[in-house]
């Protein structure tokens, strides 16, 4: 596929989860800057969401000290990043507003739904339950860690493509961050940035930008939804 298909069924959408389905992004870099003040280190929030976002979590924690000339191995950093980010999110995570409407209004029509996060499964069950959206994806969640390969790489979103046994062209890819736009790119799929900030548009024919979960709701009227086991 080299263009955005309006024509193609709509049998599964793959949802990233940070950002995408949760309200966690801030929280997570909230968290990283916790992490690095811990040691001494003043990170900027602004900064760490301008270039943090989508990336895999120990490079980030492994650059951050080579950057500062910290000498900590990931083995005590990243469950100190655990730990600071779970105690943000039991206190002030939340679903992206409209999410809730529009997993109800595919479910309703027969249209799967799954997870292909840079995350680990843990975390993201760990989230959605929080939010209560756990029970739409009950067995529909797949890790970069699955695949050893992270988004920008296509590999996650083919295998959760092959995992929900439906053809690429009649999935539906919904991202926060450019990497995991590029993911979709790469991917060869039908993509949804979903750009709530003043980001800059990513211009590819598979690509369309939507800023709220309302505008992607209209996207989703325009396709042909459809129950891919009929």
């Amino acid at each position: 596929m080299n263009a955005f298909d309006y024509d193609a069924p709509l049998s599964c959408v793959i949802f990233d989860c940070d950002g995408t389905l949760v309200d966690s992004e801030v929280l997570s870099q909230m968290a990283i800057v916790e992490v690095f003040a811990h040691y001494g280190v003043v990170l900027d929030l602004q900064e760490c969401m301008d270039n943090f976002q989508g990336g895999k979590l120990a490079d980030v924690l492994l650059q951050t000290c080579e950057r500062h000339h910290l000498a900590i191995s990931l083995d005590e950093l990243e469950p100190l990043y655990r730990e600071k980010s779970a105690s943000l999110f039991q206190h002030h995570l939340k679903p992206i507003e409209g999410v809730p409407d529009l997993l109800n209004m595919l479910e309703n029509e027969g249209v799967d739904v799954c997870v292909a996060s840079n995350g680990p499964v843990s975390k993201m069950k760990l989230t959605l339950e929080m939010t209560g959206l756990l029970p739409h994806f009950i067995g529909r969640l797949f890790s970069a860690f699955d695949t050893n390969s992270w988004k920008p790489a296509p590999d996650l979103i083919h295998y959760s493509a092959m995992n929900m046994a439906t053809p690429l062209n009649q999935c539906l890819f919904v991202d926060d961050t450019s990497l995991g736009v590029q993911a979709g790119i790469n991917a060869g799929i039908r993509t949804i940035y979903f750009n709530t900030g003043n980001k800059a548009n990513i211009d590819h024919p598979l690509v369309l930008s939507v800023a709220s979960m309302q505008e992607l709701f209209s996207v989703m009227r325009r396709l042909p939804l459809s129950n891919g086991w009929v």
